[in-house]
């Protein structure tokens, strides 16, 4: 059997708020459906609930507000020093409500994924499912990209339609796409299952950009 190309891989999870998405990951991790380690949790905000979430899962977290720093790239320059500190091969933006400027990016080439709750490249930013809900699409979604400089411009790596029910408000939508998100990257991305073609696409994406690692410098 094929050794899944993110075996072993050390992830480091950014959040800003409860962390579902995050608890997708730390349960995947603990049913061994996911041959990887959660190395560091670290959310922008001391209130996010992720931060319990990660604890409970004894996993190291980190507060770094993003409050009283001179620039942006000072910002994400602390980012990437407590990450490369943990050697962390492949980030996750879990509900990180930073735009990542080009420190982070430079750093992690092609090595950043992130969920977004639209159908990219419809409704990119912020409130994207109430984006979706006003804008009258019959099929909302969730897209899992590599992060790039461009908001969530990045190239798609995985996509899975919500539907647009009759009876949906803008809050019913996003409950539904927030359980889509919950578990898409585990089910579809992280596991070598038995549809190739998407998850496949993840994996190629993912052991390709942890290659890269020992080439960056800081990085041994």
């Amino acid at each position: 059997m094929t050794r899944d190309p993110i075996s072993g891989r050390r992830l480091g999870v950014l959040i800003s708020g409860r962390g579902s998405n995050l608890q997708a990951l730390i349960d995947a991790v603990a049913n061994r459906r996911l041959d990887a380690v959660i190395s560091v949790v670290i959310s922008n905000r001391e209130d996010a609930g992720g931060l319990d979430r990660a604890r409970r899962a004894g996993i190291e977290t980190i507060c770094l507000s993003h409050r009283g720093w001179s620039s942006r790239d000072d910002y994400d320059r602390a980012l990437v020093k407590e990450l490369q500190k943990r050697r962390v091969d492949v980030v996750c933006l879990a509900g990180f409500m930073r735009v990542l400027g080009t420190a982070m990016i430079e750093a992690f080439p092609n090595r950043i994924l992130n969920i977004h709750p639209s159908l990219l490249p419809s409704f990119p930013g912020v409130d994207a499912q109430r984006q979706a809900f006003e804008h009258g699409v019959k099929v909302a979604g969730v897209t899992v990209h590599l992060v790039t400089i461009e908001l969530d411009g990045g190239p798609i790596i995985l996509q899975r339609t919500v539907p647009v029910l009759e009876t949906d408000t803008a809050d019913t939508l996003a409950a539904r796409i927030l359980a889509e998100k919950n578990g898409l990257l585990v089910r579809q991305g992280y596991l070598a299952a038995s549809r190739p073609n998407s998850a496949a696409k993840l994996h190629a994406a993912i052991a390709a950009a942890a290659a890269t690692r020992c080439a960056l410098p800081g990085i041994a």
